[in-house]
């Protein structure tokens, strides 16, 4: 009746089993969205949809996965972020096989709610359980788990990029639904054998680790929607980069195609190696120091980017930009975690994405109304802002 459960409280080889499960499945999410990505275009011939319509049904994904959000992060607190980490990436691994199957941009824009809401929740989800393991092992590790997705991501482009001349898009996304699903069964066996480990003892070092997942502290709520907005800040320079990036350079640089495709890829690959590099920086200079760090080096990356005179001098902005902007991300959401359990991941992760869907149309509507350069430099001032976050939130970020 009073039986002993290791996996809650032996470190060692059963965490670092965990580890590696959480982590597959943010490489996982990373790849089944990427696969997804790569094509829309085919997609959109199959509908028949103009580019508006395409527009609204692409919505459904961002829709969806806002207002899963919130609702998972109380599935969290209930059942536990392990068995909801796998019953939503197994519902995203089944709907990715979805979008081709449909006729119209109604339809499509209907699997995509579906589509949205698993990729949010699983976000949410593994990022709980992320947070929790953190706390246990009082190592700085988060950014390796988001490295994982930029990983699992940059492979899923690829290889959708090397399929798409062979495969249609169903047989593609059928083949994701499958290698979802069989990740899953691996991952999620692992995942389910454990409970959430508990917070290590607090020590000596306990103000640098930052507490527990999950500890209440007076103000915390008002400090979660802080670090919600550093997650903001930094997910609307992705989305920016993403949409805007190559037309920049294309447009107002004179770079040819195959240039101006790079930007995104130089700052796509900064990214992935600043996360890489994440858990050392951390242990070295703390999170406050590390968000500081980042903030200014990402504004004055997108600085030269977005005022640069020549295209090589933007490609160095643009992936100096990805290297401060890397970690900031990781570190809001776990410091939300940290704070607030699950319902912290969910207000991060909700402000984040709306950052990512905030970008876009407001560079697009600044565009118009000033200049492309200059609507990019707004990438730079939200950069500085979370920055000035760090310097106001040192003690609550813990270092």
């Amino acid at each position: 009746m009073n039986k002993t459960r290791p996996h809650s409280v032996v470190p060692g080889r059963n965490l670092a089993g965990l580890r590696a499960a959480i982590t597959a499945f943010f490489a996982l999410d990373g790849f089944i969205f990427a696969g997804w990505v790569v094509r829309i275009p085919d997609v959109k011939h199959q509908t028949h949809a103009s580019a508006g319509g395409l527009g609204l049904a692409l919505l459904g994904v961002s829709a969806g996965a806002v207002l899963t959000m919130t609702l998972t992060g109380r599935l969290c607190r209930r059942y536990g972020s392990h068995p909801v980490t796998v019953v939503c990436m197994v519902v995203l691994a089944l709907s990715v096989a979805l979008p081709p199957l449909t006729h119209s941009a109604a339809a499509l824009g209907t699997v995509l709610l579906l589509f949205g809401a698993a990729y949010g929740g699983v976000n949410v989800a593994f990022n709980s359980a992320a947070v929790d393991l953190v706390a246990a092992v009082r190592r700085p590790i988060m950014p390796s788990f988001h490295a994982a997705f930029s990983l699992g991501g940059m492979i899923g482009a690829s290889l959708g990029g090397l399929v798409a001349g062979a495969l249609s898009p169903a047989r593609h996304l059928l083949g994701l639904t499958l290698i979802g699903l069989l990740v899953t069964a691996i991952a999620g066996r692992t995942l389910l054998r454990h409970e959430p480990p508990a917070p290590a003892d607090p020590g000596p070092a306990s103000g640098a680790a930052g507490g527990g997942a999950g500890a209440r502290r007076p103000g915390s709520r008002g400090l979660v929607v802080v670090f919600g907005l550093v997650a903001l800040c930094t997910a609307y320079g992705e989305g920016a980069m993403a949409d805007w990036g190559a037309l920049h350079l294309q447009q107002d640089l004179a770079a040819s195609a195959g240039t101006a495709a790079a930007g995104y890829a130089c700052f796509a690959l900064a990214m992935t190696a600043g996360r890489l590099t994440g858990s050392v920086l951390l242990a070295r200079l703390g999170r406050a120091r590390t968000v500081i760090m980042g903030g200014t080096v990402g504004a004055a990356g997108m600085l030269l980017g977005s005022l640069a005179p020549s295209v090589w001098a933007a490609l160095i902005g643009f992936a100096v930009t990805g290297i401060g902007l890397a970690n900031l991300f990781p570190v809001a959401v776990e410091r939300a975690g940290a704070l607030a359990g699950p319902s912290g991941v969910a207000v991060a992760s909700t402000l984040g994405y709306g950052g990512m869907l905030l970008g876009p149309p407001a560079i697009g509507f600044m565009a118009d109304w000033f200049s492309l350069p200059t609507a990019l430099t707004s990438v730079a001032a939200l950069a500085a802002v979370a920055a000035a976050v760090g310097v106001s939130t040192r003690r609550a970020m813990g270092g």
